[in-house]
Parts: C-alpha cells; sequence; structure tokens
C-alpha cells in the first residue's frame, strides 16, 4: 500500500525521516554537500512515501521570485523504477497546480525524460549544481 504524507518543515520526526532518505540519495550516492542539500529548508512543502509503512522516497516545493519550483525527489534505490516517482510527482503537482503560477524544476540530465512525460518542458542549456548536471525544466499548462 502507498501512502504520501505532506508536513512542513516544523513536523520534525517526519522531516528526520525525509532527510535520512536525502541524505543516502543525495549526500551519500550522489555526494552532494550537505551544506547545499540542506538549503532552503524551512521554505519547504515537504512529502514522504511510505510504501508497505516503510518510507522509500521524499520530495519538496517551495516558492522562490521565479514561481514554484519543485526539488529534492529522492527514492531510495531499490525502490526505483517501480512507478513510485510518477505517484509522488502527482501528489506533488495536485497541491502546486491550484497555485496557479509558473512551476520548475532543475533536473539531473538522467531524470529529464522522466519530467519530459511529466509535461515538463527543457529550458536552456544544460549546467551544473552542485556538481551534477541539470536542465531547467518548467511545467507547460493553461491556467
Amino acid at each position: 500500500m502507498i501512502e504520501v504524507i505532506r508536513f512542513m518543515f516544523e513536523d520534525k520526526d517526519l522531516l528526520e525521516i525525509s532527510n535520512k532518505i536525502r541524505t543516502e540519495v543525495f549526500v551519500k550516492e550522489q555526494n552532494v554537500d550537505p551544506v547545499l542539500e540542506y538549503e532552503h529548508e524551512e521554505e519547504g512543502h515537504f512529502y514522504l512515501m511510505y510504501l508497505d509503512k516503510n518510507p522509500v522516497a521524499t520530495a519538496r516545493w517551495r516558492t522562490t521570485e521565479k514561481g514554484i519550483k519543485l526539488e529534492r525527489f529522492a527514492i531510495l534505490k531499490e525502490y526505483r523504477n517501480k512507478g513510485l516517482g510518477s505517484v509522488l510527482l502527482t501528489e506533488v503537482m495536485k497541491d502546486v497546480l491550484n497555485l496557479k503560477q509558473k512551476i520548475y524544476l532543475h533536473a539531473q540530465l538522467k531524470a529529464v525524460p522522466f519530467y519530459k512525460r511529466a509535461g515538463f518542458v527543457k529550458e536552456g542549456g544544460i549546467f551544473s549544481e552542485a556538481g551534477i548536471e541539470h536542465y531547467l525544466m518548467e511545467y507547460k499548462h493553461l491556467f
């Protein structure tokens, strides 16, 4: 059974679980500096996905001067390529679409096809963030 929980920065217990997933995926697997990984935390709207009561994925979004930025989508390695990312992204999009603002993200190269299938379009060229190549992608929709 899949369950997605929404929470804010103030819920330290859920944030700790989310951060364990992010540490595993970004800090350990991808060598992202923890200082970069855990910036803008207070501004985030967080999601934690459970599969059969086990925490397996997390994500967040926040409002920036450019619109709504989707960030920190992380799925534990053993749960990838099972459709869970699509479920998580759908839950996030349900919340942010109602805000009627530009929705964007910085997609790692390997994640570009995933976000393309969800309606995001590459804008501009490749750039490096935290030592990893990304594309800026925007969600293309009509209000």
